[in-house]
């Protein structure tokens, strides 16, 4: 089995050490972004199953890059934790509105981080299947 790719969206360079060493050891691929472009860029060439994606992003926000990647049917399956200091309920509404599939404020505790990204993946391997098992069905379905 693959190791999971996690690509650390997160302008703040400390921000994204932190996030890199809290990650180090559990058996993760680990890329860093620095910005909204530079996510959406990385996310075409790494392929990453998580991004850990900073709300506030320089050039594009994290909520438009969730949302671009949310609308585009190569990148919707990635797994999107929104990481922000912003707690206030529109903010929390805002990235659910944008697809994330779960959110985190700062500081962030480093075994809630784990154990969610354990969870998301551990989801992913029974949505996946089915994921495909509906694309073939629908590609019988449209040959019949």
């Amino acid at each position: 089995m693959s190791r999971a790719r996690i690509l650390i969206a997160e302008d703040n360079p400390e921000g994204a050490e932190l996030l890199e060493a809290y990650l180090d050891g559990a058996g993760y691929d680990i890329e860093i972004a620095r910005d909204g472009d530079d996510t959406l860029k990385k996310v075409q060439s790494f392929k990453p199953d998580i991004v850990l994606l900073d709300v506030m992003m320089p050039k594009i926000s994290g909520f438009e890059v969730c949302k671009q990647l949310k609308a585009t049917p190569q990148t919707q399956g990635i797994i999107i934790l929104m990481i922000t200091a912003l707690d206030q309920h529109h903010d929390i509404d805002r990235a659910v509105e944008a697809g994330t599939n779960d959110f985190l404020t700062k500081p962030i505790n480093k075994a809630e981080l784990l154990l969610r990204i354990k969870a998301a993946l551990g989801s992913r391997r029974f949505t996946d299947p089915l994921d495909q098992t509906l694309a073939y069905i629908e590609g019988v379905q449209a040959g019949v």
